[in-house]
């Protein structure tokens, strides 16, 4: 059917996969969640000294 892996050998190696990207990108995804949350910060500070201003 599938030659010659059986389906738990391919469901074994498909969740290895997936979690060695995973574990390669991990500090990738951290980074872009840091830099969104720096981008947060950022656009409220500016939105309350635009307030301020106001």
């Amino acid at each position: 059917m599938f030659g010659r892996l059986t389906l738990p050998q391919l469901l074994f190696a498909s969740i290895l996969g997936i979690a060695g990207g995973m574990y390669i990108y991990q500090p990738i995804f951290e980074r872009y969640y840091q830099d969104q949350m720096e981008f947060k910060k950022k656009l409220k500070l500016t939105q309350e000294s635009e307030e301020k201003k106001n």
